[in-house]
């Protein structure tokens, strides 16, 4: 039984979008959280800092060892409530490949997992981008292939031209 949907793909890729048609089109009750929603959980002192998180001018995103530990932590926490019970879509982007694959296969062990690749060629994400108002521009084209090198997917999906309902829709038959 799968109780854990992980999305990842770059920044503007469709992954928020996904997860709220997820919620919608599933049968139970299935809680969402996105990386971003831990990043705005930040103290001030760890944005823009070399220690937590910073994003460049021209849309990189660098981590430090406070940024790493604590999301150590968000990924652990997420783990233990589907242990205890919930459902849990998760919204990520895998900055490190494989490694942060890794990082999510050690929390969430034991648990069943559906790994789901969400890609978005990168001038339609940039353009995404650039219509939110809320990224740094450049972070979309530089995550749109960085994300998915060396990861393993159960299902992938691609936003470039199906809208956010279609793709948790193939989500949810993979589910079935």
């Amino acid at each position: 039984m799968t109780q854990v949907i992980v999305l990842n793909g770059g920044s503007s890729s469709g992954k928020g979008g996904i997860a709220r048609c997820l919620q919608a089109v599933l049968p139970d009750p299935w809680l969402a959280f996105s990386v971003d929603t831990m990043v705005d959980a930040l103290p001030a002192s760890l944005r823009g800092a070399d220690a937590g998180i910073d994003f460049t001018p021209d849309g990189q995103v660098n981590v430090g060892p406070e940024f790493k530990a604590l999301d150590e932590g968000w990924a652990a926490g997420i783990a233990a409530m589907a242990h205890a019970g919930a459902r849990v879509v998760v919204d990520d982007v895998f900055l490190g490949g494989t490694h942060s694959q890794q990082r999510w296969q050690r929390a969430l062990a034991g648990l069943g997992v559906l790994w789901v690749g969400v890609r978005c060629e990168a001038a339609v994400a940039a353009g995404r981008e650039v219509a939110r108002g809320d990224r740094t521009v450049g972070m979309a084209a530089s995550q749109a292939e960085v994300v998915h090198q060396g990861v393993r997917y159960d299902l992938e999906v691609d936003t470039t031209h199906a809208e956010s309902m279609e793709c948790a829709r193939a989500i949810a038959a993979r589910l079935a």
